[in-house]
């Protein structure tokens, strides 16, 4: 009825007083609530952490004691600082141990170059081994002779066989 734009000069005389009233009205309910809500306690919400939420990360120890020290809660890994140990402890208390190698993979000439250094290796040694063998060997027979030239001449030498 009062939306029309042109009945707006025909209404009721009183009318613009009463939608002020309502409206403060509606403003004196709001800042009452506003009043309310500022003397009651407000909750406290604070979260406690009991156990750490973050079990993915990568911890670091010296030793296996440092390890054995923490108090864990789910399966963690430890590494040592230079990556050649990982310990592993579970909530339970046990640790396990493990030694970690570095893998370096290599290209195919890398691979062949590697193998034939071995077999180089393995041939000079060989080759080594010979030659102290033949040298010690040569050794004693040197010390062999002589001792035979060192025989005292004074001593006769007997047969104990007879001829027939």
């Amino acid at each position: 009825m009062f939306n029309n734009q042109y009945a707006r000069g025909y209404m009721q005389p009183g009318y613009e007083q009463n939608v002020y009233d309502q409206i403060d009205n509606q403003i004196r309910q709001l800042q009452q609530m506003k009043d309310q809500i500022k003397q009651q306690p407000t909750a406290i919400n604070q979260t406690f952490q009991l156990a750490p939420s973050n079990n993915h990360s990568m911890k670091f120890a010296n030793t296996i004691d440092e390890v054995n020290k923490e108090v864990v809660y789910s399966d963690t890994p430890y590494f040592a600082k230079d990556m050649s140990v990982l310990w592993v402890k579970k909530a339970t208390g046990e640790t396990k141990t493990y030694e970690l190698k570095e893998l370096v993979y290599q290209d195919e000439k890398d691979a062949k170059i590697e193998f034939l250094m071995a077999k180089i290796n393995k041939l000079e040694n060989d080759l080594k081994a010979k030659e102290e063998v033949y040298n010690a060997k040569s050794h004693n027979e040197y010390v062999d002779e002589q001792l035979e030239d060192e025989k005292p001449s004074s001593i006769p030498t007997v047969r104990t066989t007879k001829k027939k």
